[in-house]
């Protein structure tokens, strides 16, 4: 390789190389969390020829090796599940002991008791207990593996995509790097759930980045696991000394940054999903690296903090801390549609929905989800699900959560097997029979369920345990 030393940044000159093709296939996932297992699942089921490829060894993305162990919301304000499908097929691989939850029959409950309950343990908000679990992450990792394998989807652990194969505006494929060199791997459809939208950039499809500065949608951390707790003393120690709770929170709060623990399916173990670091980028390495850093310089300072003052942690050790980087945000497609905060406050039906989501409060209706959110602007051969979905900042604040990107991804998977069978470019895909597909595994949206009827909070709206300041902005 050849040295270019000059006036702007030093360069390497690389020789140009022929790429071995590793595989041929009709549909091509590229990154293993949420959106891409449902995705890859979703196209296999209908005879694709489906490749999964993911950079780490595992499947589940932010929702495994993220630590983002509490999955939100999957019914509405009223109790109905309105995020099914795939969420579904890949919670019922989990073994009960490894899933804190409400059983279905008290979703949309508000009986003051079970809202205490539920509400302590993240599964019960603005006083009505709702659907969303706690998870633990290798039995959830084993879920989308086997489910996604169960599918008939090929995995190839352990590669990551670092250019895309293209012929003008047309994406053939990608590279990927591994142990095993640089090599190539040639598709039909290409779906892009990286993310970070690291697919459809090296495509050369629009992006944008900006964010609602006051919400934690931007936000970075490594979460991590504590063991040795006793969270039943904890709860205890916070419902029958308020006073004491408060002045022991407000004295952490003094000491530097920290978080609160959130419940695991194992009374002994507490999950902490921060503190969330703002300013920094995750397209950036040296950001991921400075926050790795800055994140277990702050856990160690906690857990002493913790292990002197907090009832039920004096015996706190760390079990574990996620091998992924929490990150929430950072490219958003430019695409074909783009939902909006006033689309969905208005109770917009897109003609091409795909799903529901719930909206973040009951002051609004279930929120439709369009196709065109997953298709770039003058790309062909391309989709892409997940948290990169084409939206405005005050929508991704909700939209980028795991149940979200299980039902883009399961719809992307649909459309790309579905656009192989009929010889149809992605942006043209039948949407009546897509949406009779996406029906037909148990997908909920409007033309199933409808809407519900206004819900009357019985006590101050908030977001949900992992949003803030939403007075203003989803009013």
């Amino acid at each position: 390789m050849e040295h270019q030393a000059g006036s702007g940044q030093d360069t390497i000159r690389e020789p140009a190389r022929d790429t071995p093709v590793f595989r041929d296939c009709d549909v091509l996932v590229v990154g293993g969390g949420p959106a891409g297992a449902a995705a890859a699942a979703s196209a296999a089921r209908l005879g694709a020829d489906t490749i999964l490829l993911e950079r780490y060894g595992h499947l589940g993305g932010m929702a495994t090796g993220g630590f983002c162990l509490w999955i939100d919301r999957m019914s509405d304000w009223t109790g109905r599940q309105v995020i099914g499908g795939f969420a579904n097929d890949v919670l019922d691989r989990m073994p009960p002991e490894a899933l804190l939850g409400p059983e279905s029959q008290v979703w949309g409950s508000d009986d003051p008791q079970l809202v205490a309950y539920w509400k302590e343990r993240t599964a019960a908000f603005n006083g009505v207990v709702t659907w969303s679990p706690t998870i633990d992450a290798e039995m959830l990792k084993i879920a989308h593996q086997d489910e996604v394998l169960a599918r008939g989807a090929s995995l190839v652990l352990h590669g990551w995509a670092v250019a895309t194969v293209q012929e003008g505006n047309e994406v053939k494929g990608i590279v990927f790097e591994s142990k095993s060199g640089r090599q190539a791997i040639l598709a039909k459809v290409v779906i892009d759930t990286t993310g970070d939208g690291d697919i459809f950039a090296l495509a050369g499809a629009r992006w944008e980045s900006d964010i609602v500065e006051d919400d934690i949608h931007h936000r970075m951390n490594v979460a991590f696991l504590w063991s040795g707790v006793d969270m039943d003393r904890y709860r205890e120690f916070k419902e029958s000394d308020p006073d004491g709770y408060r002045e022991v929170m407000e004295q952490a709060r003094k000491a530097g940054p920290t978080a609160r623990p959130d419940p695991m399916p194992r009374n002994d173990q507490a999950l902490f999903m921060g503190p969330r670091f703002a300013g920094y980028s995750s397209l950036s390495v040296e950001d991921l690296t400075a926050v790795e850093i800055k994140s277990r310089r702050v856990m160690m300072d906690m857990i002493a903090f913790y292990r002197g003052n907090v009832p039920g942690f004096a015996d706190a050790y760390v079990s574990g801390t996620a091998p992924q980087m929490g990150t929430r945000h950072s490219r958003r497609l430019i695409g074909a549609a783009t939902m909006t905060a006033d689309d969905w406050k208005a109770g917009r039906v897109f003609d091409d929905e795909i799903g529901l989501s719930p909206p973040p409060t009951p002051r609004h209706p279930n929120v439709s989800v369009p196709y065109g959110t997953l298709v770039p602007q003058g790309i062909e051969n391309l989709l892409a699900a997940g948290r990169l979905l084409s939206c405005d900042p005050v929508t991704h604040t909700f939209m980028r959560e795991v149940p979200n990107c299980w039902q883009m991804g399961q719809a992307a998977g649909v459309a790309a097997a579905q656009s192989i069978a009929t010889g149809v470019r992605v942006q043209g895909v039948d949407i009546a029979a897509l949406q009779q597909e996406l029906a037909k595994q148990d997908v909920p949206m409007h033309s199933t369920v409808g809407d519900a009827e206004p819900f009357v909070a019985a006590e101050p709206i908030s977001a949900g345990a992992e949003s803030t300041n939403w007075q203003g902005r989803w009013e």
